[in-house]
């Protein structure tokens, strides 16, 4: 029992997960303070910076919704920077290093048809006309 639990707490997705996990804690706290430290003093700067006195009263029922102003105007800040500061980066390095060719492909439609016949094809397999010849390279 005890090689089985040893076997799969060694298996790769295992630790691939619980690295995964530990990156992701540390990259939500990295961004929550960016956010919190950086982002939030910018939109406060025109007006406040905390809604959370922002309440109405119906019936002895109170509605907080300067609290899920805060939370919604965080959410926001949170999208923005990692879609700037990470996403937008990421991809940028991800097209410079692209190294394989651009996948050719290797069928066309039939003008007559639609049928999807062979990309170097010059009759139309379905219906027996013509198609563009390919271009010779």
């Amino acid at each position: 029992m005890l090689r089985d639990f040893k076997a799969f707490i060694l298996r790769g997705n295992v630790v691939d997960l619980a690295v995964g996990v530990v990156i992701g804690v540390a990259f939500a706290a990295l961004v929550e303070s960016f956010v919190d430290n950086l982002l939030a003093p910018l939109v406060a700067i025109p007006g406040t910076k905390d809604f959370k006195e922002y309440r109405f009263t119906i019936s002895d029922s109170a509605f907080n919704y300067g609290v899920f102003l805060n939370e919604l105007i965080a959410f926001l800040l949170v999208v923005v920077a990692v879609f700037f500061f990470v996403v937008k980066p990421v991809n940028a390095i991800m097209a410079r290093r692209k190294t394989e060719p651009d996948v050719e492909s290797t069928t066309k439609e039939c003008d007559f048809c639609l049928s999807s016949v062979p990309a170097r094809a010059i009759v139309c397999a379905f219906c027996t006309r013509e198609i563009d010849r390919p271009a010779v390279s």
